[in-house]
């Protein structure tokens, strides 16, 4: 049977408040540093053609599945499966999909934190005008020197993850809601004014756009493809908790499938745009586009060095990037709060404290990977930032992608289902079918080929 009390931990105050804050969690350095490098090293348009058909038939299905589940069991991924399991009358080992999401949310934190820590230096950097006329040698160079020093990289990462902690305390509606109510409107009006000023101030907005847009099929390969499947994954924050945990605080009545498409929607405008903003600048200065997660680090600063009102609209761009990353971040950290607000009597603040702590520390070893730990592997001759990276985007999100389509596909009680997606039952059959058929064989299939 279900029921629906609402969520101890808070509720957003309207759907509105869901999507912005859902779309917060979607929205963050996937788009705006991990998209555009990854279009660039993966032949563009055939790769945003890749990324929009992964979005739309298996991305969108499994976001669906994890606001329904989010909504349904009322608490945090783990705690919500078991109560869903229950329901449905299945084994409680499908709470594996609660874990695999929090740990995947917490180890994907680890090095977001200190990313992110990278574009908060970079915004005083910029301002500065550090960057006026700087040359790709000089700029190499400059970015080189952050990160191999270690007390830099760990302070801005530690400043970054303070932030985070902070909001999270605050609960859904003082700190969560009120984070996304301005700095989503902000960041977007941010992007909209970078994307003016890429196409009025550079000659090579129609070359940009081409590349973005225009696939050359002759430069698609199965690489390409798998790499677009992940990068839907890991920018609508699928099978990482925050999702879920989100959806737990939704009100009741609101429609699922118009929620997640409206999410996806914003997630991948956001995507495009940053694509138009940065390689119009790319393709202006004869820069490579190309350039590797160096893109936004090397690549952009030198780009805004060399353009007329470069040294503000630069400092704009950095500004951008850590408000995505912010609200990216609160919901990587809220999964684990929410459970051990659950399962202890700590209260609000001190669980995000010491979730956060935990988080803090167990970045150290990402912030590290760069200069003193360079040389410390895990397996397979890969540093820890890479170890954090590959586990978390190539094992555990599919993996969590696959079991939240079975679950949702085939375990969950039909009354709860049709509960949930009351609003939108001319929709389930397709729904039914992709998260059922298309959605977990797909992704095992790019699961399989990454892995072997």
């Amino acid at each position: 049977m279900s029921i629906d009390s609402g969520s101890k931990h808070g509720m957003w105050s309207s759907r509105l408040m869901f999507i912005m804050a859902a779309a917060g969690s979607a929205v963050g350095l996937g788009n705006i540093w991990r998209f555009p490098y990854l279009a660039g090293e993966n032949g563009g348009g055939v790769f945003v053609l890749a990324y929009l058909l992964c979005i739309a038939f298996i991305g969108l299905p499994i976001l669906m599945a994890e606001i329904l589940l989010g909504r349904a069991g009322r608490q945090s991924p783990i705690g919500a499966m078991v109560v869903l399991a229950d329901r449905s009358g299945v084994s409680r080992r499908w709470s594996v999909i609660g874990w695999m999401g929090a740990l995947a949310g917490f180890m994907i934190l680890s090095f977001y934190g200190v990313i992110a820590g990278w574009a908060m230096a970079y915004v005083p950097s910029t301002l500065s005008g550090d960057f006026v006329n700087i040359s790709a040698e000089a700029a190499a160079t400059s970015f080189d020197s952050f990160i191999l020093n270690p007390w830099q990289v760990v302070g801005w990462q530690s400043l970054f993850m303070l932030l985070t902690v902070y909001i999270a305390a605050r609960g859904v509606g003082r700190g969560l809601e009120t984070t996304v109510r301005y700095l989503m409107p902000a960041l977007f009006g941010l992007l909209v004014l970078l994307l003016a000023y890429s196409a009025f101030t550079t000659d090579r907005f129609v070359e940009g756009l081409a590349f973005l847009f225009q696939p050359d099929f002759a430069r698609f390969s199965t690489d390409s493809l798998i790499t677009a499947m992940g990068q839907a994954f890991f920018t609508l924050s699928l099978g990482m908790g925050a999702i879920m945990a989100y959806g737990a605080y939704m009100p009741k009545g609101s429609s699922i499938m118009g929620t997640a498409g409206t999410i996806a929607l914003l997630d991948t405008t956001v995507a495009l745009m940053s694509g138009m903003v940065i390689f119009p600048l790319v393709f202006a200065n004869g820069l490579e586009s190309s350039a590797g997660p160096g893109l936004m680090f090397i690549t952009l600063p030198i780009a805004f060095g060399q353009m007329v009102g470069g040294q503000i609209f630069g400092t704009l761009f950095f500004v951008l990037v850590t408000f995505a990353a912010i609200t990216s971040s609160i919901s990587l950290l809220e999964p684990a709060v929410a459970w051990v607000v659950e399962k202890t009597s700590l209260g609000r603040a001190r669980s995000a404290a010491l979730v956060g702590a935990i988080a803090w520390a167990f970045g150290l070893g990402s912030a590290f990977s760069f200069n003193i730990g360079a040389d410390w592997t895990l397996f397979n001759g890969m540093t820890f930032f890479d170890t954090m990276d590959y586990v978390s985007n190539n094992i555990l999100l599919p993996l969590g992608g696959i079991l939240i389509a079975l679950f949702a596909g085939w375990r969950l009680g039909q009354e709860e289902l049709l509960s949930q997606l009351s609003e939108d039952q001319r929709w389930i059959p397709v729904w039914r079918f992709l998260i059922r058929y298309l959605a977990p064989v797909g992704v095992l299939i790019v699961f399989l080929v990454t892995i072997l």
